[in-house]
């Protein structure tokens, strides 16, 4: 058969579906027609306090923390895996959605979107959402429950009559799903995750040497040094900040065993909601966990040791998705191919 005679065609010449993961930490999207990430940035924005408009975007707006000049501004419009800035959000999205589109080059009469939002986002968090997507220029938007994506990006069969745990650790929340075909058992979330673990990396350096470091650096040092586990090797690092007594620039040498402390408390809490999880479990289900396992999904769940220290804990194989900061906005991708799936798993408001 011609390939032009298929509807596909014509629709994926002029029209551009994108699947996004609109992360507290980060934004990726993914075109369909593409069948690729082009986006994976900061969820940040830099905007001129004069004229409103937006001065840089993701990875160039990032650079200006800490560093902007007098009227601009750089703001994080997501917290907590959902939006605190509608304007700033909106902004920002409008413009990784545009670079999306030069990236796809291709015609674009018609935009189609697919979301996640976390299953803790209430109806009026999932409306501004959508209208930040509308806003955007979009002509149709889905919303997709996070955990449920996580879980069809990393390969978990949720379509199953069997039971399936994710536990996707992103930058504002940690959200617990179990599964079963096509629903959730037991579902669940915590404002504990990434960007918790920098403020208490922040946190423990300022007590024990009064240094204060910025929030990049506290992601550094967490990502290269945090562990959740007593590794095999000691690691060290150097990092600089300023001294809270003096305000003079100083250097610390740092290593994976005072990480570990300073993430401790972090890591507790989400092994807690892990163990809630589990106890809440009908037993069939638990039964099929021993089989299949927990997955770990999100750039949080990067932490060295975090899958040993589950296993330990619960006594259940723990594994990582193949590309856990990936699974969301690729699972999200898998929707938008599938959207008899889409229209029924889809959250209405």
């Amino acid at each position: 058969m011609y390939p032009w005679l298929k509807t596909d065609f014509w629709s994926n010449l002029i029209s551009t579906d994108l699947a996004i993961d609109l992360g507290t930490a980060s934004t990726l999207i993914h075109v369909k027609q593409l069948g690729q990430v082009v986006i994976y940035e900061p969820s940040i924005v830099a905007i001129n306090t004069t004229s409103n408009e937006v001065e840089a975007v993701g990875d160039e707006a990032k650079q200006l923390m800490g560093r902007t000049p007098q009227g601009v501004k750089t703001v994080r419009p997501m917290r907590d895996g959902m939006i605190y800035e509608v304007d700033a959000a909106e902004k920002m999205l409008d413009a990784f959605i545009k670079k999306a589109k030069v990236k796809n080059g291709r015609l674009h009469l018609t935009t189609r979107i697919c979301v996640s939002v976390p299953p803790r986002a209430h109806q009026v968090a999932r409306r501004a959402v959508r209208q930040c997507c509308y806003d955007a220029k979009a002509n149709e938007v889905f919303l997709a429950d996070q955990t449920m994506v996580a879980a069809i990006g990393a390969g978990l069969a949720i379509s199953e009559k069997r039971g399936c745990m994710i536990v996707d650790i992103g930058g504002g929340t940690t959200d617990i799903a179990v599964m079963s075909y096509h629903g959730k058992v037991f579902s669940d979330s915590i404002l504990v995750a990434g960007d918790e673990m920098d403020e208490a990396v922040t946190k423990f350096i300022k007590d024990k040497y009064n240094v204060v470091i910025s929030e990049s650096a506290a992601e550094e040092v967490k990502m290269t040094l945090g562990s959740a586990y007593p590794l095999g090797k000691t690691l060290t690092m150097e990092i600089s900040g300023r001294d809270a007594f003096e305000g003079l620039p100083k250097t610390l040498v740092l290593n994976d065993a005072e990480i570990r402390e300073a993430l401790s408390g972090p890591i507790n809490e989400i092994l807690n909601l892990v163990r809630r999880a589990l106890a809440e479990t009908p037993p069939q289900l638990s039964a099929d966990l021993i089989d299949r396992g927990i997955c770990l999904s999100g750039g949080g769940s990067l932490i060295k040791g975090l899958d040993e220290r589950i296993r330990k804990e619960t006594h259940l194989p723990v594994f990582r998705a193949e590309n856990p900061r990936y699974s969301v906005v690729e699972g999200t991708a898998v929707l938008l191919n599938d959207i008899p799936l889409l229209r029924r798993i889809q959250i209405l408001d």
